[in-house]
């Protein structure tokens, strides 16, 4: 058993108990909201992994409304919640993926290989006629996992203009409306990076909310590459978080390779002077 891209119910509920499960519900702006429905119930012996407070590093400023981890902070929760360099993991949220991806994607960037996201998250889960508790696991005490983030993978402000200015293909997973400026719901400025691209998260996803067939990926990727390989693409989103989920969709392709900006776009408006585009 080695998954490390997306996992289907069935696979999932013959093996749950022998993987470290990750439930990563979050509700955006109330930490709170999310752990309340990680207690109403989950898949049994999963640890709740919320956005701000475990996936994230809030104190860092300047690097978006979702800063990336420090190495030896992530080392220490994985630990925390049993994960050694032999465990398989699988991460899930409410439905689509958007936040279990940033889990999939912290651990994959540490190094971890077997990790999934499970397609379909809880409400497939549930769909399925499969159990869920209120019990919470205990924490272990764990050493820290080995390891360390690709920071070649990580990239911050700075080399996100010098990947533009060398022709680079960057590609924003917001919402269309977001992309062109029509609205900002969350964030200070309204608009996109000058030079990106636009591509939902969403369409990653067919009309049953599951992930799309790895070939349907892979064409509609390559197509946006257009010849390039994927290690010339890097990913935003609004703060990194649905960013990973173009990774997590292309792994499930088999493309991999692509970067990230961590920072993203509130990341880059953290900065008046940085160019803004809209239409």
């Amino acid at each position: 058993m080695s998954w490390t891209s997306l996992v289907g119910v069935e696979a999932l509920a013959e093996t749950a108990a022998h993987c470290v499960l990750l439930d990563c519900r979050a509700v955006l702006g109330d930490v709170q909201a999310g752990i309340a429905q990680y207690r109403a119930g989950h898949i049994p012996g999963a640890f709740h992994a919320e956005l701000e407070r475990d996936l994230s590093d809030m104190q860092q400023v300047g690097q978006g409304r979702h800063p990336w981890p420090l190495a030896a902070q992530w080392a220490q929760k994985c630990a925390a919640w049993g994960i050694t360099p032999n465990t398989q993991v699988v991460a899930y949220d409410a439905d689509n993926g958007m936040f279990a991806a940033r889990a999939w994607c912290l651990l994959r960037l540490f190094g971890h290989a077997a990790v999934a996201v499970l397609d379909g998250g809880l409400a497939a889960w549930q769909a399925a006629g499969l159990p869920i508790s209120t019990e919470v696991p205990v924490l272990h005490e764990n050493p820290p996992l080995p390891g360390n983030f690709d920071y070649s993978r990580l990239f911050d402000h700075s080399d996100v203009s010098a990947h533009l200015a060398h022709g680079g293909l960057l590609l924003d997973a917001r919402a269309a409306e977001r992309f062109r400026g029509d609205v900002e719901p969350i964030d200070a400025r309204a608009g996109h990076v000058p030079g990106a691209v636009n591509r939902p998260f969403s369409e990653n996803l067919a009309a049953d909310g599951h992930f799309k067939p790895s070939q349907t990926l892979f064409a509609e990727f390559a197509q946006l590459l257009g010849g390039r390989t994927p290690s010339d693409l890097v990913v935003m989103c609004g703060s990194g978080v649905t960013a990973c989920h173009h990774l997590l969709a292309m792994a499930h392709a088999g493309l991999v390779g692509s970067k990230l900006y961590k920072g993203s776009w509130s990341g880059w408006i953290s900065d008046p002077a940085r160019p803004v585009a809209t239409s």
